[in-house]
């Protein structure tokens, strides 16, 4: 299969339904896009696997949904309002802004000019007031991580679930960051959704954790039908790493437009729960942490060894929603050769992933008895529990199979006039990536689909 090109994934994203730009009809807002209608269902069946692999599927992971708006304390005593910047340069010939470390040879991107301003720090976050009064007292920021949540409300957390070490607390949600230059569709923008875990470890084995996370994620993605040799892990050096990391992995995927991290797996330390705690010096804690006067809380737990107190380190896996969109939507993008000057485009998702389980397709859209065992079938299949089931009125057959191979619909169900005239009734079963069909009688199709589904 030849590589998928982002000119491909955008006119499929929007011809389809998948993504749009936003506010398209006011000329778009640059780094912001809307999901629609089918690729809402594609985004939360990606959290659905992610949440279910972390929570349900593990004993020591709880969840947490966390206020996007943020308390300007937490993101000063996490060093955000301090260090959250990027270098950005200004080119003085075309007037274009940029990040000073994404440019290649020191040159503009737009015009090639090597007059460029000397890189100056600028910080990330959005910031706002809350209340009706706009000064220093009320300013608050959008959340730059769903992170720091996890670490403000950890002593919460373990009062209420009376979690030991090692345990996780793990959270989907929206994050903000006014990138200066939004680029490559959806892979960087400035509202973009994040899943996290925060792992709370005992200090000296965050090392063999940090591992052991790495292994775990890299087999997730691979379920969800990412190559492992389209995988490479890449360890920042010590000049690389955010303020708060002892080690970062970044697990790097091959993207239509280069080899950039898909997600990263953080040693955090005890940095975080350090820095927003109270009486840090009954823990002996390293000179990185802030003296935080105005914490009122000892996040902390008690080690049961030897009977002290201890910050835990946390290693932080970190997932971009969106980017696991834009990867799982680019492996799955085939163009298939069908002969006979024949094509199509198909998207081979995996079968938990796809936006729509089943299309039921009528053979003809005009009669009434066809369409009452339409409906009738779309309600019973819909109790399955299987995922959204379509209705596909459209009267046309063929272009029903190629609209559905289009957005990766696994399964098409005809319902045609031997259905009804048949004893016992059947229907037509038709397959996404063969396209082969089998004739199923509709007495056995709630069994089948289940154990379709479960492979």
């Amino acid at each position: 299969m030849a590589a998928t090109q982002m000119e491909q994934l955008v006119s499929l994203c929007k011809r389809r339904g998948f993504i749009f730009q936003n506010s398209d009809i006011y000329g778009g807002l640059q780094g912001l896009y809307d999901y629609g209608p089918l690729g809402v269902e594609l985004k939360n069946n990606i959290k659905a696997a992610w949440w279910r692999a972390m929570v349900y599927e593990r004993d020591d992971v709880e969840g947490l949904d966390a206020a996007i708006l943020t308390n300007r304390k937490v993101l000063h005593y996490s060093g955000h309002e301090d260090t959250f910047s990027d270098p950005m340069v200004d080119c003085k010939k075309c007037k274009g802004r940029f990040r000073a470390d994404h440019l290649t040879d020191g040159k503009c991107p737009n015009c090639g000019s090597t007059e460029l301003t000397e890189p100056r720090p600028f910080n990330l976050m959005f910031k706002t007031t809350v209340g009706p009064v706009v000064d220093e007292n009320n300013i608050a920021y959008l959340r730059p991580e769903t992170a720091q949540a996890i670490f403000t409300q950890f002593k919460n957390v373990v009062d209420s679930t009376s979690r030991k070490l090692p345990f996780g607390i793990a959270q989907i949600g929206k994050s903000f960051r006014n990138e200066i230059t939004p680029k490559n569709f959806i892979f960087r923008v400035r509202e973009f959704e994040q899943a996290e875990l925060e792992f709370f470890v005992k200090p000296g084995e965050d090392e063999k954790w940090h591992e052991e996370w790495k292994q775990n994620r890299i087999n997730w993605w691979v379920e969800q039908g990412l190559p492992r040799d389209r995988f490479r892990v890449y360890d920042q050096k010590p000049d690389e790493l955010a303020h708060y990391a002892k080690a970062c992995s970044d697990i790097e995927y091959a993207f239509p437009h280069g080899v950039e991290e898909l997600e990263g797996i953080a040693n955090r330390r005890d940095y975080d729960l350090g820095n927003h705690t109270k009486g840090q010096e009954e823990f002996n804690l390293e000179a990185h942490c802030h003296e935080n006067p105005e914490s009122t809380t000892k996040l902390c737990v008690r080690d049961e060894e030897n009977n002290k107190w201890i910050i835990p380190f946390v290693i932080e896996p970190s997932m971009g929603v969106d980017r696991a969109v834009l990867a799982i939507l680019t492996e799955a993008y085939t163009e298939e050769d069908l002969g006979n000057g024949n094509s199509r485009i198909v998207l081979k998702l995996k079968k938990h992933l796809a936006p729509m389980k089943v299309a039921i397709v009528p053979l003809k859209k005009n009669s009434p008895e066809i369409m009452a065992k339409c409906h009738e079938l779309k309600k019973n299949l819909m109790k399955l529990g299987i995922g959204r089931v379509a209705l596909e009125n459209t009267g046309n057959i063929g272009k029903a199979y190629r609209r559905h191979d289009e957005i990766g619909t696994p399964l098409c169900l005809t319902v045609d006039f031997e259905t009804l005239e048949q004893s016992p009734e059947s229907v037509t079963l038709r397959d996404r990536d063969t396209m082969e069909q089998v004739r199923v009688p509709t007495s056995e199709l709630a069994q089948y689909l289940r154990d379709y589904f479960a492979r």
